[in-house]
């Protein structure tokens, strides 16, 4: 990666870490930090005043080989500056998941793809990734769909992702109570792939859009 690219999107400084600052991430004390560093375990630079500076995709690159727990918010700063949308798929049909994950991998080669099996992965997941659209399955073994639905809507810690609702449940009445719970599109099985695509597209640009009148 283009190493000016760095930016937060917030700001207009590159993103870069001190040693102490990798030290919290990895949780030791500064002198660990600074020997690894030292011993090139991560990739560093020193600034004109000796001082070192770690780039988060280099950090997180040593923290993923030596198995030391990826926080979320570095995670999130390596998202931002990738430029990466986060799309979370959730279904319990594994087929047809993955059928939805390679489909949409190839067309949208800027989203990264999680999967979720159950309504308590997707929870867990949606805490750690904080993706910014989930397509979501209505009957899911542990917590169904629509327990989903009103978790994004009255909690924080999931962010405020757009959410697609795709049932095969022929309820007359769950597309009006998923909208009142703020579902953006509600699409019945089976689906096809590439109206799916068009949704995603339209609600990707709409977040563009409001982000640049932010």
């Amino acid at each position: 990666m283009n190493r000016s690219a760095h930016k937060n999107a917030n700001s207009k400084t590159p993103v870069v870490y001190s040693a102490m600052e990798v030290a919290r991430f990895c949780g030791v004390v500064n002198q660990t930090a600074i020997n690894w560093i030292k011993n090139k375990y991560i990739k560093a630079f020193q600034t004109p005043g000796g001082q070192y500076r770690v780039y988060p995709e280099d950090l997180v690159a040593f923290m993923k080989k030596k198995n030391i727990h990826v926080p979320d918010e570095l995670l999130q700063v390596c998202n931002r500056i990738d430029g990466k949308h986060t799309l979370l798929l959730v279904d319990d049909d594994r087929v047809w998941n993955d059928v939805m994950a390679k489909y949409l991998a190839i067309k949208l080669d800027e989203v990264c793809i999680v999967q979720a099996f159950d309504g308590f992965e997707a929870g867990a997941l949606m805490v750690k990734n904080q993706p910014d659209v989930v397509v979501l399955d209505l009957d899911l073994p542990g917590i169904d769909g629509i327990r989903i639905c009103k978790m994004i809507r009255e909690g924080s810690s999931f962010g405020k992702p757009f959410i697609i609702v795709t049932t095969a449940l022929e309820d007359e009445g769950i597309e009006k109570e998923c909208l009142e719970l703020g579902v953006s599109k509600f699409l019945k099985k089976p689906i096809n792939l590439p109206v799916l695509v068009e949704n995603l597209v339209e609600l990707y640009s709409a977040e563009a859009s409001a982000n640049a009148h932010a």
